[in-house]
């Protein structure tokens, strides 16, 4: 591995330049290395951060990646990461005419990096040197400690997703005025919903009274309102100033309640794990954005690599080439997703609809066909929408908000179903539905979206700790459950338990008195609640 030449380094430079007069944002200083296929398969287990710590679940990667690669070779052609400054990794037989078009496309993630508010946590300091500082604590703490050290890692990074990353966000970045009083957020966010468990009917009604009191008594109205509140609940003002005295804990973080309040952690013998979950947590926490915007992130930087290298005149000559190689990374698959293919194409699509004014309620409610294709106010505001896109949103708000029936309609995409063809022993594909929502229901099930489990310390008897997963549609991992609170207990030191959903099916038979009718399965969710207690799982309905 070593920093690309100076003849690259031009061409590069070049392509800043280009790309920051086209609108795109990002900071001077960039580090480019030409990397082996090798290199980068090394690279790829410890998410392109050399200075990650060390792992041995990295090393079994990185041996299972060399079996494929040397089964099936493949060229992949860049990578980058966000650092300060940001780095980035190219194929070392990349030649001048694609490096153009593959440095469009890493200049438009470094804008993505530095501009998306999701990854704002991630602006004021270097990765890499983070990572590093945090590999030579890891190597300190296994010269004293041995074997402990990984099996502290492997628990941990058992439940790195259960980080609130949102919560961060908000903790770090909070809104410049502050329209409602710690009191009012206080009653309504914990007193009437966490201590009161008022019904969803009173709470607006509640709401409705505030907003009403507002309304007819202008600065008066919120001491009027309470005076009302506190008559209700006399101790609600209690509740209050016993609030302020620490901050509330993250229910939500389960690394960061297990941190704050494990009484086995807080043994003086054991204070060292702390540094290993924090490092752990910090790290779960750095990469959040990464996976929630994988295909605004990927389609952005396709979008711009296409824009700008088809006006580049460095690419004379290789015209076809280029159309090949990126057919090949942007081609939209019948089944499945390409995050690069949808991405881009969906920027485009918002990009017209803004161009021609049909981001507004005018256009949203024409009926008529050919009205809706005829609709043109000239607005040209696309290209500042789609920098606003950029900016504010994630996958599940972008694919939300934008993903709509016309975007179907001109890319003829559908939903797929699968069935198996009994005579000739083959699965089918079959085109199932071609309604948006639908399709749009199938793209959010496939985003990352790890399960809302909070901690219930009501119901914890004896120090041991209470999960409770609110069940969204999915549920957990089987195989997965009794290793994940075997690692819970062992951080917490008492007994865990954690209350989820889990599907009952049930054979019906269908109507029909012949017996070649085939039976239908019924699906109840039934509550459930695992114990683990002394490395021992057991499980029993609620």
């Amino acid at each position: 591995m070593e920093l690309i030449n100076q003849h690259t380094k031009q061409i590069m430079e070049g392509c800043k330049e280009r790309a920051r007069d086209a609108g795109l944002s990002f900071t001077d200083e960039s580090l480019e290395y030409v990397v082996t296929n090798r290199d980068l398969l090394e690279l790829s287990p410890k998410v392109m951060i050399p200075t990650l710590y060390d792992y041995w679940v990295h090393d079994v990667e990185v041996l299972r990646e060399k079996g494929k690669y040397e089964l099936y070779p493949h060229n992949p052609y860049e990578t980058v990461i966000n650092t300060r400054p940001p780095i980035s990794f190219y194929n070392d037989n990349n030649p001048d005419w694609l490096n153009v078009m593959i440095f469009y496309h890493v200049l438009a993630h470094i804008d993505f990096f530095q501009n998306n508010l999701y990854f704002r946590h991630t602006w004021d300091y270097d990765f890499t040197g983070q990572a590093l500082s945090d590999k030579r604590v890891i190597a300190a703490l296994r010269a004293g400690k041995g074997r402990w050290v990984d099996y502290v890692i492997e628990f941990a990074r058992s439940i790195d997703n259960l980080v609130d990353f949102h919560g961060d966000l908000e903790a770090l970045f909070p809104a410049p005025e502050r329209e409602c009083s710690a009191k009012l957020d206080y009653y309504f966010d914990i007193f009437l919903q966490t201590e009161k468990k008022l019904p969803v009917s009173d709470y607006i009604k509640e709401i409705n009274r505030y907003n009403d009191c507002v309304t007819s008594y202008g600065e008066q109205g919120e001491k009027t309102f309470f005076a009302e509140a506190e008559r209700r609940y006399p101790e609600m003002e209690a509740h209050f100033a016993r609030s302020g005295e620490s901050p509330p804990p993250r229910k939500r973080d389960l690394l960061r309640f297990i941190l704050d309040n494990s009484p086995f952690l807080a043994r003086d013998e054991n204070i060292w794990m702390r540094s290993v979950l924090e490092i752990v947590r910090t790290t779960s926490t750095f990469f959040q954005p990464q996976i929630r915007t994988k295909i605004m992130n990927e389609g952005w930087a396709s979008y711009w690599h296409e824009n700008l290298f088809l006006q580049d005149d460095r690419i004379k000559g290789h015209e076809v080439d280029f159309a090949r190689v990126h057919a090949g990374v942007t081609s939209m698959p019948r089944v499945g997703m390409n995050p690069y293919a949808l991405g881009m194409r969906l920027f485009s699509h918002i990009e017209e609809l803004a161009d021609k004014g049909r981001l507004s309620f005018a256009f949203q409610r024409l009926q008529d066909a050919d009205q809706r294709k005829r609709f043109d106010t000239g607005a040209a505001a696309g290209r500042d929408f789609i920098f606003k896109v950029r900016e504010n949103l994630c996958d599940y708000l972008f694919l939300k908000n934008h993903l709509d029936q016309d975007f179907l309609n001109f890319h003829k995409l559908f939903v797929a179903g699968k069935r198996l063809d009994q005579q000739r022993n083959v699965w089918q594909y079959y085109v199932k539905s071609r309604k948006v929502e639908e399709y749009r229901q199938m793209m959010l099930g496939s985003l990352y979206h790890p399960p809302f489990i909070t901690v219930d310390q009501s119901k914890g008897i004896e120090g041991s700790l209470y999960l409770n997963h609110a069940f969204e549609g999915k549920q957990l991992v089987q195989e997965y459950i009794a290793n994940t609170l075997m690692g819970i207990e062992y951080l917490w030191g008492s007994p865990v338990h954690l209350e989820t959903s889990e599907a009952e099916v049930t054979a019906v038979r269908a109507s029909g008195a012949k017996q070649e009718v085939p039976e239908e399965e019924e699906i109840t969710w039934q509550r459930v609640l695992y114990s683990m207690n002394r490395k021992v799982l057991s499980k029993k309905k609620l």
